[in-house]
């Protein structure tokens, strides 16, 4: 595999669209400096971000905003470098290894989208966003929506204008989509999601109900300690990565050697504080696992997010509510916490697989979680084709709510949950179903892991991953990825076979 080289010193060079390349080969090295440097501005922007979802103090936020502001400005005045044009049409011309037409093919793509966007676009949307997100952790807190909702409707309407420059022929939602998972569609997404919702919704009434046994208070410090210990057990390296709090549970990577998973941990309700946190376990360590000599580059990046969403789902729930994690787990439960000391394997799975239609997406069971996916997807679409105003949301929600799940009972239970749309994060949210049926399909394929889990190892998952995904970083598109590891296209089979298997085939549930 090419290399990409150490990280180059930055030398600043004047703009001249007149500057040609020598040569295919130092047009190339000079289109990955380039990207380089883009890249060094994209982690100081995340590292602001995980900033401001752990530690930065309220009042601290429209200065969080401009800063934002004005990094995104300069990563997008690099995205459109009027030199970029010419180096990669001299690139391009010539033949290139597979790492290299790979990476030409995703800096091609990202020049062209960032052409497509006028600056004042790109600057309002981070300010907006930023402080947006800041009205939405404290509307949240409050229980009161009023002041976060024009904030939002700001940003709704800049996100229009973005998937305006970015649709071509398709619709706004596809251009959303594309964002997220390169050339999917509204179309392929339904023609996945409408089978999937009617199958999950059958199974949710076939399999509701289970004991809710794990309503024992736990000490968010006992709880933090306990599930820190476990990630590292289970192979997040804390030396290059760490573990904090936040209203919203996030994977935040500034780079190789650096990152950040944030989770959120509620006292009574002591397997929300797990669950989140094997999920970012999961998206760590894809993370950790991207090939660091390629940073800066497409190459070192993520095929997708559906493939990323994949690998968290996979260790929050094919692995985190298997029968031999519990077997490890539970002890270690009960020292840590006296209140669940005598608490039988059975007793605790089946509270595990408890089957229940919530108004909640974080803490929902496997089989009503992508019901809570599909709720947003309608109404995200609503509100990027003007079927939705901002205004009338929060009854929308609720509304969709009581006919397929249940009613929420108060506003932070309702639209406010989610920070997605405050971030402008639309079209995200179908990664999250995408993840799960790709987890199912992987998962399928991987080979067996009782035994060392019921130990307290993934080792043999972890080694299998990072050679089937994780090593691939954005060398190949997603939909390859799983192909070439599970030797089918990706379909709906494999999670609904797992649904089935673990939740109505009396109990002898993995």
């Amino acid at each position: 595999m090419e290399q990409a080289g150490d990280h180059e010193r930055i030398i600043r060079q004047p703009r001249m669209s007149s500057w040609r390349p020598v040569s295919a080969d130092s047009a190339y090295r000079e289109l990955l400096r380039l990207h380089r440097e883009r890249a060094l501005i994209e982690s100081c922007a995340a590292l602001l971000e995980w900033d401001a979802e752990t530690y930065l103090p309220p009042g601290g936020v429209e200065l969080r905003a401009d800063q934002q502001a004005m990094l995104a400005r300069l990563e997008h005045e690099r995205a459109t470098d009027p030199r970029i044009e010419d180096l990669l049409a001299e690139a391009e011309g010539a033949p290139q290894g597979e790492v290299a037409a790979a990476n030409l093919r995703e800096l091609r793509r990202e020049h062209d989208r960032a052409r497509a966007t006028p600056a004042s676009l790109v600057e309002a949307l981070a300010r907006e966003t930023t402080l947006a997100q800041g009205a939405w952790e404290a509307a949240r807190e409050r229980g009161d929506a009023a002041g976060y909702l024009p904030l939002l409707d700001r940003v709704v309407s800049l996100t229009r204008s973005h998937a305006d420059c970015l649709r071509g022929g398709g619709s706004r939602y596809d251009a959303c989509l594309d964002q997220w998972e390169p050339g999917l569609t509204a179309g392929a997404l339904d023609a996945m999601l409408i089978p999937l919702r009617a199958r999950l919704a059958e199974l949710a009434d076939r399999a509701a109900g289970g004991p809710d046994l794990f309503d024992r208070p736990v000490p968010v410090e006992v709880q933090r300690v306990l599930v820190t210990a476990v990630l590292e057990e289970l192979g997040f390296d804390l030396h290059g990565g760490r573990l904090d709090e936040a209203a919203h549970p996030s994977t935040v990577r500034m780079g190789p050697g650096d990152v950040r998973l944030t989770t959120r941990f509620i006292a009574d309700r002591p397997l929300r504080g797990l669950f989140s946190s094997l999920h970012e376990l999961g998206h760590g360590l894809y993370d950790q696992n991207l090939p660091a000599a390629h940073f800066g580059t497409p190459v070192g990046e993520i095929g997708s997010l559906g493939l990323h969403e994949s690998q968290a789902r996979l260790i929050e729930n094919l692995v985190g509510r298997r029968r031999a994690f519990w077997h490890w787990f539970l002890p270690r439960l009960a020292a840590a916490a006296p209140a669940y000391d005598g608490l039988g394997l059975d007793d605790a799975m089946r509270a595990v697989h408890r089957v229940q239609r919530s108004a909640l997406r974080n803490g929902s069971d496997e089989i009503t979680y992508d019901l809570h996916i599909a709720i947003r997807v309608d109404l995200e679409r609503a509100l990027l084709a003007d079927d939705l105003a901002v205004a009338d949301l929060p009854a929308a929600w609720d509304d969709a709510y009581a006919r397929d799940l249940v009613r929420p009972q108060a506003v932070r239970d309702g639209f406010l949950q989610d920070s997605h749309w405050a971030a402008g994060m639309f079209g995200y949210f179908p990664t999250y179903t995408l993840g799960n049926l790709i987890a199912a399909q992987l998962f399928r394929a991987a080979p067996d892991i009782d035994d060392d889990l019921a130990r307290g190892s993934i080792a043999p998952l972890a080694a299998w991953l990072r050679e089937q995904v994780h090593r691939h970083g954005g060398l190949l598109p997603s939909a390859a990825i799983v192909r070439r590891a599970t030797g089918a296209p990706l379909s709906i089979d494999a999670q609904l076979s797992h649904l089935e298997t673990r939740y109505l085939v009396p109990y002898s549930r993995p």
